[in-house]
């Protein structure tokens, strides 16, 4: 009986080190945690090994974000309010969806891991540049005038194009999720937090042709539009898939100088860093 008592326990303790053992590889410790190695299943002796500082790490050595790329999306307007404007002016802004754009070029990022011991939360931070263009009506342009900016109709020819762009400068602040999938590497992650950015510059322009030649014409100005924009944004992704959305925290024109619109931004990552 006191065999059978002696050789339960030791069954017991094996069964104990084992699941330590596999707990310890799912959870990745850090190298300076002591790793319990069963050297022969035959064997009645567990040792204790120093730090194991090479081999396969669950965890990554530092929190990497998912930032820097290119990307590109597609562009709209939401709540849009044309109150102080007449019927025939009303719905300028309408848009074509489908054409009208944003180009992302992230090109320096920041990651800071939040935690000891894994590296699965952080925060993420960086520095781009997005153009933002959206498809007028083909005969639609805007003027800016003294106290707000207002539709202006233009007609070359049948075919022109009109449209409305800026480019910003872009600093994100984000909050960053990432759950391993599996041991290759491979992690789901999904961030949320602001971007700030500044306005470097805004035109509307008009493409057309002329005795069967190609012409533009493109007015720069301000257009009453905020110097800085606060837009929330979501991102999400898993190995070559990446998505983000972006929703403007403040109208596009400064109160009272134009339609009070919300820009929007939906799209994917062409090239990641």
């Amino acid at each position: 009986m006191q065999k059978t008592k002696q050789l339960n326990m030791f069954k017991f303790i094996l069964a104990l080190c084992l699941v330590l053992y596999f707990m310890g590889q799912a959870m990745a410790q850090q190298p300076d945690s002591i790793r319990y190695i069963i050297k022969s299943r035959k064997a009645n002796i567990i040792n204790l090994q120093r730090p194991q500082i090479d081999g396969f790490n669950y965890w990554e050595e530092e929190f990497r974000g998912h930032w820097a790329g290119v990307f590109l999306g597609v562009n709209g307007f939401f709540q849009s309010d044309y109150n102080d404007y007449p019927a025939d002016q009303q719905d300028f802004l309408d848009i074509n969806l489908w054409r009208s754009n944003s180009l992302n070029i992230n090109l320096i990022q920041f990651s800071k891991g939040l935690q000891h011991n894994r590296n699965t939360i952080g925060l993420v931070t960086g520095i781009g540049l997005e153009t933002q263009t959206y498809y007028l009506d083909k005969n639609t342009s805007l003027v800016t005038e003294t106290d707000r900016v207002v539709p202006v109709t233009l007609f070359f020819d049948s075919n022109q194009k009109s449209k409305f762009s800026s480019i910003y400068l872009n600093i994100p602040l984000l909050l960053e999720f990432q759950v391993p999938i599996k041991q290759g590497g491979y992690r789901f992650y999904i961030s949320g937090g602001v971007t700030a950015s500044k306005n470097l510059s805004t035109h509307t322009k008009i493409k057309y042709k002329k005795n069967n030649q190609k012409q533009k014409l493109k007015t720069p100005d301000d257009f009453h539009m905020h110097d800085y924009r606060y837009a929330a944004t979501l991102r999400l992704g898993y190995r070559g898939i990446n998505l983000f959305a972006t929703c403007d925290l403040r109208p596009l024109f400064k109160e009272g100088k134009g339609p009070e619109v919300y820009p929007f931004s939906v799209g994917f990552a062409l090239i990641s860093f």
